[in-house]
């Protein structure tokens, strides 16, 4: 029991809305079982986990969201909350709050406020106004988003095995892992409700125990982990060179080494867990591979895999249209050049009926 839309395959979540709101009344023919393959690549884990976040961003703007929490009861509420879009939300509030606190702190720096306040807080003997300047924001590393699994192992292999599991997890990088795929599901849930245009992706489960081209890495993850990565490690820096710190580097380490830790994994992961990553001459091979694709020339038929002026026109699709109109994006921090007439879309026709709710 699909949705009827023109974007197919974007998300199965529908059939459980309408089921709930027909009050189960519904049924369902099942005629055959079939075991799809198994994502094992970062890619493929990254693409499926992109089109899933984005299919929840696509949830999030549905009359049926807007319906059932009109119709449910405050506990039902929580518990749909929690099983639908609400794990992708708090991941996104997560990712935010660090750029908040982060912009916060050069804004310190920068302006030379945080040195001022500090000392009149060591003057006034204010412990509460120091200890918000000097709070050690740990909260934000992506290890958290692996709780519920090791709460499942607790619960399957008890207290002592599921620690041992946790430890050597670790030593397989799963922290770095999960903070990466913390950047994916927040870029693709944020850039759906912002802009809209959900799709699918056919993430192929081929074999993947391959080398994969530098060029192709950046293309997927440029816009959703590059840039950002950079960015922290820029305000990382300006709080470095200007902020004010009279312990000495050990509270700078304990103020920021989850950031430098997010920043870090969202712009090496991909290396990492790349076979063959850091073998020399496929080093070599990659940065050849990738200036003949900066260099490349885009245009007619030219696919964004062949030239990088050809990708940039893909990656801007979902802002691109025939009525330019300015928006400004308080996730991206930057201003965009929206040119999508939103309300004749057929991806913000939902919105559209919520509205006329």
């Amino acid at each position: 029991m699909g949705r009827a839309a023109r974007p197919i395959a974007k998300s199965t979540s529908s059939q459980r809305f309408n089921s709930t709101l027909r009050q189960g009344n519904v049924t369902h023919h099942e005629y055959i079982q079939v075991g799809k393959g198994r994502d094992v690549g970062l890619n493929q884990v990254a693409v499926f986990e992109g089109k899933v976040a984005g299919g929840n961003g696509e949830q999030v703007l549905s009359r049926d969201i807007y319906r059932l929490g009109q119709l449910l009861d405050f506990f039902r509420m929580l518990s749909f909350y929690f099983t639908t879009v609400g794990y992708y939300f708090c991941t996104m509030l997560t990712v935010l709050t660090v750029y908040i606190f982060l912009y916060g702190k050069a804004y310190l720096a920068l302006s030379g406020v945080g040195e001022s306040i500090q000392i009149m807080a060591e003057i006034s003997d204010n412990t509460a106004l120091s200890a918000a300047l000097n709070t050690q924001f740990l909260f934000q590393i992506g290890i958290f988003t692996a709780v519920p699994m090791v709460l499942g192992f607790i619960l399957e292999q008890g207290f002592l095995r599921a620690v041992v599991s946790f430890v050597t997890m670790q030593f397989q990088l799963c922290s770095v892992f999960f903070t990466f795929s913390l950047g994916t599901k927040t870029h693709y849930f944020g850039r759906t409700i912002l802009h809209g245009g959900a799709r699918y992706q056919a993430t192929g489960r081929g074999f993947v125990v391959r080398h994969i081209k530098f060029s192709e890495n950046y293309r997927l993850y440029s816009r959703s982990h590059f840039v950002k990565g950079l960015e922290v490690v820029l305000l990382l820096v300006v709080y470095l060179a200007y902020g004010y710190n009279d312990g000495g580097a050990l509270p700078f380490i304990l103020l920021t080494v989850s950031s430098w830790f997010m920043a870090i994994s969202w712009l090496f992961a991909p290396y990492l867990f790349n076979p063959s990553g850091f073998e020399w001459q496929k080093t070599v091979e990659d940065f050849r591979d990738w200036t003949n694709w900066l260099l490349y020339r885009g245009g007619i038929g030219v696919k964004g895999e062949e030239s990088w002026e050809a990708w940039w026109d893909e990656e801007l699709w979902y802002i691109v249209g025939p009525n330019p109109i300015i928006y400004y994006s308080h996730y991206d921090v930057q201003p965009y050049s929206m040119t999508r007439d939103h309300w004749g879309s057929a991806e913000w026709s939902s919105v559209r009926s919520i509205a006329c709710c």
